[in-house]
């Protein structure tokens, strides 16, 4: 008989992926934005880069899984690097979103160093993490439910950046500006700002999002929704602002979102750090390798790549996260620049983790129905169809977009569930077939076809921005790119489910299958601790 894994346990362990969800959702979500419209790179430059770093990340991954398995200590194999990576990982996502002042150059040099140790740090303890689940318990079934708190977790940490980075980005970017408003005709204003500090980058907009804003003293400059410019201390910035009503000095927002960004960062970094102390001391390891096993790394890796299950999740994960990143690398873009309406992107990806928690809560019982592998083809398909049908929803259709952003959510989040948790079947599997378990190698797919994606959809974002004509900071230029923008929210995306969908057919361990190796695996430790 197996161990049944407490709930204090359970939630325990979820907090390490609400605390990997701070992190690596605050880097999908709010990184690209960050990069390009306060840090000052192009989209180009920033996807360039995000390719570069990830193109390491099968090397690193699988290191890290042997060296997961190799590790001895006290408290486990896989434990121990959840505690000694917390406050490094919370350490590195702070100066992620940093903003030195320094010449381009340079400031593209710190861009690199800073996110290539993030993805390392990152992998030393995602994949321990990750590899934790498959020996807190033998039990497939438990295992799945297990993954089901994990991706609750995983969702309520995404909700907590999501929902409130950028409410906190308000909050402490605010620079006690002096605004004064002249009427000049209904709905027409002549607004000077002036602020007692530099600011480097501020952005000025209207609380409601409709006014269009045209800087005066400047020829060329074209009317959009809010405006993003450098003020030095004291001095007065005038603009023509028309559009709306009865407007006031209160109705304007602005906001220094170097300052704003970097200090919300740094404030749920400090959450990211007590939740993985959590998850490290209420959880624990259970399920060993066999005991007349040796070390032999070519043997393990000669068997993890003849693995067939682990490697078509593999290409799976890694086509499902393309999906998924691309879909959070534009959100914050597509919500500023074609709804103009960044804090309700906020109340949006709230929503969206709202529908992700009911995904992951749905996953156990229904694949327990179907199983795993029908319901992982059926999420990638609906999933697929529901996003694409933003493509259909114009900028004030929110109440639709909403319906097909949460729709798609909801579907999207069984993926990541019912991925992880086979993942640990194939290490089952692997057991099963060569008498041999490598669990962190196995669980290095994981890492990988994460961040490798996240990679990648930055690659093809960027690639398509590029194309439009997106410039960070240059108005005119960043509607020139919308339709790029709505592209990539929709259709674009969907294109991955499709593909995972097709090479799923292939996955060869369905409900009787995995259920024949469990049992055959219970028997033998039954009579290995004879």
């Amino acid at each position: 008989m197996f161990d049944k894994i407490s709930l204090k346990e359970k939630i325990s362990y979820a907090l390490g992926d609400a605390s990997a969800n701070i992190a690596w959702r605050g880097v999908s979500t709010f990184l690209f934005i960050f990069y390009t419209d306060v840090f000052g790179l192009t989209p180009a430059t920033v996807g360039l880069l995000m390719m570069i770093a990830r193109s390491s990340d099968g090397v690193s991954d699988v290191l890290m899984g042997v060296i997961g398995d190799k590790t001895k200590s006290k408290y486990g194999k896989f434990r121990p690097w959840i505690l000694w990576t917390a406050v490094p990982l919370g350490i590195i996502l702070s100066l992620l979103f940093t903003n030195p002042d320094w010449s381009m150059e340079w400031k593209v040099a710190y861009a690199y160093v800073t996110y290539i140790l993030f993805t390392l740090i990152y992998t030393a303890n995602n994949i321990p993490y990750g590899a934790l689940m498959a020996v807190m318990t033998g039990d497939d079934k438990e295992r799945t439910q297990i993954g089901s708190f994990r991706m609750v977790g995983a969702f309520a940490g995404g909700m907590i950046v999501q929902g409130s980075l950028l409410f906190l980005v308000s909050y402490f970017g605010n620079i006690n500006p002096t605004v004064s408003v002249d009427p000049v005709e209904e709905s027409k204003y002549v607004v000077t700002v002036s602020a007692p500090q530099d600011v480097a980058n501020v952005n000025i907009q209207t609380k409601d999002n409709v006014a269009t804003f045209v800087m005066q003293g400047v020829a060329s400059d074209s009317a959009t929704v809010g405006k993003s410019f450098s003020m030095a201390a004291n001095e007065k910035y005038s603009f023509v602002v028309e559009g709306e009503k009865d407007l006031n000095d209160s109705s304007f927002t602005i906001i220094d979102q170097s300052q704003g960004y970097s200090k919300a960062i740094y404030t749920l970094s400090i959450v990211l750090v007590l939740c993985l102390f959590i998850t490290f001391y209420n959880t624990k390891e259970r399920v060993v390798p066999p005991a007349k096993q040796e070390s032999n790394l070519k043997q393990d890796l000669w068997e993890l790549v003849t693995n067939k299950p682990w490697l078509v999740l593999l290409f799976v994960g890694l086509l499902f996260n393309i999906f998924n990143n691309i879909k959070q690398g534009i959100t914050v873009i597509y919500f500023t620049h074609y709804l103009h309406d960044q804090i309700l992107a906020s109340t949006y990806m709230v929503a969206l983790m709202a529908g992700s928690i009911g995904g992951a809560m749905i996953t156990t019982p229904v694949s327990n129905k179907i199983g795993k592998k029908n319901l992982f083809i059926a999420a990638l398909l609906l999933a697929g169809v529901a996003n694409s049908m933003l493509y259909l929803c114009g900028p004030t259709d929110i109440s639709m977009i909403f319906v097909f952003g949460v729709l798609s959510e909801f579907l999207a989040a069984i993926l990541p569930t019912l991925f992880f948790t086979m993942l640990g079947d194939t290490a089952d599997y692997s057991e099963y077939t060569n008498g041999r378990r490598a669990t962190g190698l196995v669980y290095s797919a994981g890492s990988f076809a994460t961040k490798f994606a996240g990679g990648i959809a930055t690659y093809i974002i960027g690639l398509v921005l590029t194309s439009y004509g997106y410039v960070g900071g240059d108005s005119v230029a960043i509607q020139g790119s919308v339709p790029g923008i709505v592209m990539l929210m929709s259709w674009v995306p969907a294109i991955f489910t499709m593909l995972a969908a097709a090479l799923m057919v292939i996955y060869p361990l369905g409900t009787q299958r995995m259920a024949q190796v469990t049992a055959e695996l219970q028997e033998r430790r039954s009579l290995e601790s004879k």
